[in-house]
């Protein structure tokens, strides 16, 4: 059976719970990108982490964008990720 945990939003919203599985695979690959890169958008850091997935081979059900959203936004609630605000479009950096 998964294990679920519930995700933080970080403006307080209600969040989803999420298949812990996923979401550390999808938390290691974004502080993954970030780590590589000093800022990067969404589309950016989606592109890398598509990229990564298919040259490691890695298995992933569902939406790797909708997955990695609701991860990006847990992170920057539980202050490892920030987002630049002087950027447009937005970027984002490890805190």
């Amino acid at each position: 059976m998964e294990q679920k945990m519930q995700l933080q939003h970080p403006t307080g919203k209600k969040a989803i719970s999420m298949d812990t599985e996923k979401y550390e695979l999808l938390k290691k690959a974004v502080l993954n990108c970030l780590k590589k890169e000093d800022a990067l958008t969404h589309k950016e850091m989606y592109k890398m982490i598509t990229e990564s997935f298919k040259k490691s081979k890695t298995k992933f059900v569902g939406s790797v964008e909708w997955h990695m959203e609701w991860v990006k936004l847990d992170l920057e609630a539980r202050k490892e990720i920030k987002r630049v605000s002087d950027s447009s479009p937005i970027k984002f950096k490890l805190a």
